[in-house]
């Protein structure tokens, strides 16, 4: 059993996401699709073995290993790969991945995983956040002031003031909770919990310049577009016809969605595209043929 133990400043700097967003998603999606007979991922598990046809075997550690994706680095490397060539192969592999298997359907998931979040939300207001943390999942249980969670190995989580944000999971199927312990984004805790997913959700559309405007916004979509080749914030701003200021808000945008990296050198930076910023491009592009080819 894991119990994750709060204090009244964890209950107040409690938080709701829609999600972690794709890479997390692509971490959960790994599990699964190496878990057959999950149930309600036939469809999606049958797609993505075609679309793998021919290329290596996806072999990754298991979930508990692979969290640290999801984690804030420690020190200032940033990709939290660290150099360890083990790290970067598995970084690229789940990148590939989350191209492949997740962002041809990452509107549909993460519309379904907002509509989880606003009824959730509902329950919040009426019942109070003690309603909400016994409405998570089935299995999740609270008692104040612990919140239960059936897990392999018995262990405790002191949240210490810290708060905990909350986000449910399509590819958690299977399993009820995981635990982040720095999440990337916020350096706050975050328990990630198994919701269903329907099976309208593994339907695939093609492709068009559209679904990544309405996915990322279209001044930071042509920003991505334009990073196919690194520049600086002032050469992304000539190139987008929009101020300094307002290219560098965009780039920090990109950034925290882990779309782009920036380098800094003397008194100038450079963005680039991460391995997520490309493969969000790719499963973007027009498709040209009736049979396109999968790379």
């Amino acid at each position: 059993m894991l119990r994750i133990h709060f204090t009244a400043a964890d209950l107040a700097r409690l938080r709701m996401v829609a999600s972690l967003g794709p890479v997390a998603e692509s971490v959960f999606g790994l599990d699964v699709y190496g878990r057959a007979g999950t149930v309600g991922f036939h469809a999606w598990r049958k797609n993505v073995r075609a679309l793998l046809r021919g290329s290596p075997a996806w072999e990754c550690p298991p979930l508990d290993e692979l969290l640290w994706l999801l984690e804030r680095p420690v020190g200032a490397r940033g990709q939290g790969a660290g150099g360890d060539p083990i790290r970067e192969q598995v970084t690229a592999t789940v990148y590939e991945f989350c191209r492949l298997a997740v962002m041809p359907h990452w509107e549909r998931v993460r519309t379904h995983l907002e509509a989880v979040r606003d009824s959730l939300g509902r329950v919040a207001i009426t019942s109070g956040v003690e309603g909400l943390l016994g409405a998570l999942h089935p299995k999740v249980n609270w008692v104040a002031p612990v919140l239960e969670i059936p897990d392999a190995a018995d262990r405790d989580i002191h949240l210490r003031g810290r708060g905990l944000s909350l986000s449910p999971s399509v590819f958690l199927s299977g399993r009820t909770a995981v635990v982040v312990r720095s999440e990337r984004a916020t350096g706050v805790p975050a328990m990630v919990f198994g919701v269903p997913a329907t099976s309208d959700l593994w339907r695939v559309d093609e492709p068009n310049e559209q679904a990544l405007e309405a996915l990322v916004g279209h001044t930071r979509a042509a920003a991505l577009r334009a990073l196919t080749e690194s520049c600086t914030t002032s050469e992304l701003s000539q190139r987008l016809g929009i101020s300094l200021a307002g290219a560098s808000k965009h780039a920090t945008v990109l950034r925290k969605a882990g779309l782009v990296m920036t380098a800094r050198n003397r008194n100038s930076v450079t963005h680039s595209l991460t391995g997520l910023g490309v493969a969000l491009l790719k499963s973007r592009e027009p498709v040209r043929s009736r049979h396109p080819e999968v790379v």
